[in-house]
């Protein structure tokens, strides 16, 4: 008599995929890899790459390509610590599942549970939303909302206390994609932890998970010898300009990491929550992260398939059947990441990038999950990723290449539009005598924009950071009453929600 094992469950109809991974093609693809990460960044001259790749919960492929920086120099490794942007919702997404697990606490618990003063537009969507609904995007907080307060200058308590100023799209049928939403979600989990949330990070999956070159928070990031700095592309050159400072929406977009790190993030998630072979997150807590809670992309045509989001992870269908979860991150000022897992296939990559993104990760990615399930790669992936990127390369604003008209009207007495102006979300707007003219002063750190004359009562200001590119022009016009002093003005790049008219105080 055997004590013989049970036969494994036979999968479900919906479990199986359409295309067979011959034996050896994984490895394959592997095999081709440094020629594709070394032929991508000769094509993009991208300042950095690292890739690396995990099979059956083993790192199979780590390697580091070119520079951490353009103009001082340093190779990168696997080790080389790069600023994940968007990734790091996925890498939230698994300490939150990590204290479900634990039971400390459950992803449909409501929001004000934790934090009581934390509201929206509508008082009833306020008590009902849910830690799920702000990881799944589908909150009702409009695309991108809150990040123009993060641009000016406002730390996480002060967007997340200012959200409540925002319209609202209906509640749990629409996906916007929104950073500070994700962060109101993780602020509240390190708030029943009573720990901040990088601490948390650290403690509930860094340190278990032996990452030692990650982190949520940035100064860790800038204490680090082995970084990539962030490059923009200027006359056709990547230049070291700027490094973002994404503290406010650490939970988002704050993550820093190696790949070799990642590596063993992928491990656990390939695994189904295990580390060598023990529970480490339960199946049960993470799989609603990984599998579909709404649509963020729907079909649009009966042979299409419709794109959707989990818990701060993408999930899509792979032409061959497969299922897979993945994530994309970027920061305009300089910094472009992806990975993607199939996990009937047991694989998973993660290439990240010193550089604004152009759509070099995602292209890589694909390329190589082709090979992996096709043995082949069917197109020129980025080409067909370029264009979806570049929107991160366009100014912003009406007035951009344009000249004031010839018969410009001119200003009025500076007088006329000196004063406070003030905004429930933005805040006070101050117009003041510079050395040059009027200036607008905008949010807590007082930052000045010079204001150029175009028209009449109208103006301009230059505006450039994360969510403006370099060359942004935004228009700024001031609104008489019966006064001979400006009632308000408005901001044309503060506008996106209705929300950029200052009324004078």
């Amino acid at each position: 008599m055997t004590n013989a094992s049970p036969p494994a469950p036979a999968p479900m109809p919906n479990e199986i995929p359409g295309v067979a991974i011959p034996p050896g093609q994984i490895a394959a693809a592997v095999g081709r890899l440094d020629e594709l990460a070394r032929a991508l960044r000769k094509r993009t001259r991208i300042p950095g790459i690292a890739v690396a790749v995990v099979l059956e919960g083993q790192k199979i492929f780590a390697q580091g390509y070119g520079l951490r920086n353009n103009k001082e120099g340093g190779d990168v490794d696997a080790d080389t610590v790069f600023q994940l942007a968007s990734v790091s919702k996925s890498i939230g997404a698994t300490v939150i599942a990590r204290e479900v697990g634990e039971k400390r606490v459950a992803w449909n618990d409501r929001i004000t549970q934790y934090l009581p003063w934390f509201k929206l537009s509508d008082s009833w969507v306020s008590t009902q939303l849910t830690l799920a609904d702000l990881y799944a995007h589908r909150s009702g907080l409009p695309d991108h909302g809150g990040d123009d307060l993060e641009e000016l200058g406002y730390d996480r308590t002060q967007i997340l206390e200012r959200l409540r100023y925002l319209p609202l799209h209906p509640f749990r049928s629409t996906y916007e994609y929104t950073n500070f939403g994700v962060t109101a979600a993780a602020e509240a989990v390190a708030t029943a932890a009573g720990v901040d949330w990088a601490t948390l990070s650290e403690h509930e999956l860094y340190r278990p998970l032996r990452m030692d070159r990650s982190s949520s928070r940035y100064a860790d990031f800038a204490r680090r010898d082995n970084r990539a700095h962030g490059h923009i592309k200027q006359d056709g050159e990547y230049v070291p300009r700027y490094q973002r400072e994404p503290d406010a929406q650490s939970p988002a977009g704050g993550v820093s990491s190696s790949v070799n790190d990642m590596a063993k993030w992928l491990a656990m998630l390939i695994e189904n929550g295990n580390v060598q072979g023990r529970p480490f997150i339960p199946a049960a807590a993470l799989l609603p992260a990984i599998t579909p809670q709404i649509v963020s992309r729907a079909a649009t045509s009966p042979n299409a398939r419709a794109d959707t989001y989990g818990y701060g992870f993408n999930v899509n269908v792979q032409a061959s059947g497969r299922t897979d979860f993945n994530h994309s991150g970027a920061f305009g000022l300089g910094a472009g990441t992806a990975f993607a897992v199939i996990p009937s296939a047991r694989v998973g990559i993660v290439v990240l990038t010193n550089a604004a993104p152009i759509g070099a990760a995602e292209a890589l990615i694909a390329e190589f999950m082709e090979l992996v399930q096709f043995g082949s790669i069917s197109r020129d992936w980025f080409a067909a990723y370029q264009p979806l990127f570049a929107p991160y390369a366009e100014r912003a604003g009406s007035l951009v290449d344009k000249h004031p008209p010839e018969n410009a009207a001119p200003p009025r007495a500076p007088a006329a539009y000196l004063g406070v102006y003030g905004n429930p979300y933005f805040g006070d707007a101050h117009v003041v005598e510079g050395r040059a003219g009027l200036e607008l002063v905008l949010g807590p750190k007082a930052m000045r924009f010079a204001m150029r004359h175009w028209d009449g009562d109208r103006y301009t200001i230059a505006m450039h950071g994360e969510n403006y590119e370099e060359g942004s022009v935004s228009a700024v016009d001031f609104k008489f009453g019966d006064s001979d002093t400006a009632a308000a003005v408005s901001v044309e790049l503060l506008e996106t929600n209705r929300l950029g008219t200052f009324a004078r105080r």
